[in-house]
């Protein structure tokens, strides 16, 4: 059954933009990369909020592939954020960008987060894309990181989103959810859990947004026009997050 319709991108008269973000764990690419950008195109994105993007071998090419197939192209991040990428439609203006390593546990993987503050019509906001531990004290952790960061971007909107590794209720997921809104409970819209796409049962992906913005709606594109049950099975070993938002425009 298909969904109802999100609102499409747009800037409202007053200068505020309705703008779709969609995060998305994409595994390195070693799936179904022309069924991964199909969802991708479908879901009209304005940013993406990629993990797990390329982070070795000629990576900068991977990226700029997926960025193409997708009709978008790259905004930040990759294997200087050790794998938070951060994509974009041409509507979106770039003001600047900055990927933050996060401190290595030992024994762990290095994660990091791909930033970049942007302008959509009159709204200006910060994006971050972010791919917690697997561990719950170095998640928690990061969890507040990612929160000084946004801070740090200084400015009055932003949106974050990524692979949270935790279910909502859980330490770090309710830090997160606490200081921000999960646009998901806030306004739920398609699916709900993003792992595993054979058999999902669990939401561990999320779109987070700060006071002031208006969720339109956010979930899991199943159904949704253009979006094939068998391109979201074959692109990747999540399921995407796909949210509208409308962006109040800048003072």
């Amino acid at each position: 059954m298909a969904l109802t319709a999100l609102p499409d991108s747009r800037t409202e008269p007053d200068g505020s933009a309705v703008i779709r973000v969609l995060t998305y764990n994409v595994r390195s690419l070693r799936d179904d990369e022309d069924a991964l950008a199909r969802v991708v195109r479908a879901c009209a994105p304005d940013v993406v909020l990629v993990q797990e993007a390329p982070r070795f071998f000629r990576w900068r090419k991977h990226a700029a592939r997926l960025a193409a197939k997708s009709d978008l192209v790259v905004l930040g991040g990759g294997a200087p954020a050790a794998g938070p990428l951060l994509l974009c439609s041409l509507r979106v203006a770039v003001e600047r960008t900055r990927d933050v390593l996060l401190p290595l546990t030992p024994g762990q993987h290095r994660r990091g987060f791909a930033t970049a503050v942007v302008r959509v019509g009159g709204a200006r906001f910060g994006v971050l894309s972010c791919h917690l531990s697997l561990r719950g004290d170095e998640r928690y952790a990061q969890a507040g990181m990612l929160l000084d960061e946004l801070a740090a971007l200084d400015v009055p909107h932003a949106v974050a989103g990524g692979d949270i590794n935790e279910r909502p209720g859980g330490r770090s997921f309710s830090r997160l959810a606490a200081a921000l809104q999960d646009c998901r409970a806030v306004r739920p819209w398609g699916g709900e859990h993003t792992w595993t796409p054979a058999d999902p049962y669990q939401r561990i992906d999320a779109v987070f947004a700060t006071r002031g913005v208006e969720v339109l709606g956010c979930g899991v594109p199943a159904g949704l026009p253009g979006v094939a049950e068998a391109d979201l099975r074959a692109a990747t070993d999540h399921l995407p997050v796909l949210a509208a938002l409308r962006v109040p425009a800048a003072a």
